[in-house]
């Protein structure tokens, strides 16, 4: 239950949406609302998204965030959150992307499912989520943070609250070209190796996402059926990352080898 006011959930919104226009971090939401609590974050993501929309802006699919356990025992938190992702953060491979557009950049690497049927119900499973997504695409997932994720006067560290307001720190996603059909391959030994100019720097296998990546599906049409809401067909459905977010500035090139599944590149301009 939400303890914010109406006003201040929108003030908060308000806040997150001249930040990311200004490109000018601001202090995470619960400085100024230390009792804040899940709810409140949620509500102030879906005030900010409604904003974008107001301006425009088509919702596409969402995100599922902090599913590896290493994130979650980050973030003190046992669960993940979700963000939404919308029509201008989607990117093609190869993309040439302006790192000023964005505040503290970072890449994450992942899978992306593409729906064919809607989604709906608190007790799917992953035979449900299969069978219910049209293709897998490898993908990357471009996050940056519209508050300080550590306050560069106090040192003050944001939460998992400022992070789920702040949209789950979505800010862009680019996906690969290769798509896999449900069922053709065992997700969960399916990985990648990212290199950042030509350092390899991460690897990791899908199954570091809730033991396999069509569980973050689960989990968030599990979410949001008390809500009434389901995913829908042509959604993208980004399941959450298996490697640590790696840090991008401009200049840098980075390229995600998904092996037979082919890959993924960008360039930070």
């Amino acid at each position: 239950m939400s303890t914010l006011s109406k006003a201040d959930i929108q003030q908060a919104a308000n806040d997150l949406y001249e930040a990311e226009k200004s490109r000018q971090a601001i202090d995470p939401v619960t400085l100024t609302h230390p009792n804040m609590d899940m709810d409140d974050a949620y509500a102030i993501q879906s005030s900010w998204v409604e904003q974008k929309v107001a301006d425009g802006r088509q919702v596409i699919g969402y995100k599922i965030g902090l599913t590896s356990r290493a994130m979650q025992e980050a973030m003190k938190i046992d669960v993940p959150d979700y963000g939404v992702l919308l029509d201008d953060m989607l990117f093609d491979n190869g993309a040439d992307i302006r790192a000023a557009d964005f505040i503290d950049p970072r890449i994450e690497v992942e899978f992306a499912f593409v729906l064919k049927e809607r989604l709906f119900g608190d007790k799917l499973s992953i035979d449900d989520v299969m069978n219910a997504t049209d293709y897998v695409v490898p993908a990357l997932e471009l996050i940056a943070a519209r508050s300080h994720r550590v306050h560069p006067e106090s040192g003050y560290t944001r939460t998992v609250f400022d992070t789920i307001s702040d949209n789950a720190a979505n800010a862009g996603i680019i996906l690969g070209e290769q798509r896999l059909q449900p069922g053709e391959r065992d997700l969960r030994w399916c990985g990648a190796l990212c290199y950042q100019n030509d350092v390899l720097e991460e690897t990791g296998l899908a199954a570091g996402v809730l033991d396999h990546p069509a569980n973050g599906i689960c989990w968030i049409a599990r979410r949001f059926a008390p809500h009434g809401i389901s995913l829908e067909p042509g959604q993208i459905l980004l399941s959450g990352s298996f490697t640590r977010p790696i840090k991008v500035k401009s200049g840098d090139r980075i390229r995600a080898d998904y092996g037979p599944l082919g890959d993924i590149r960008c360039q930070f301009v």
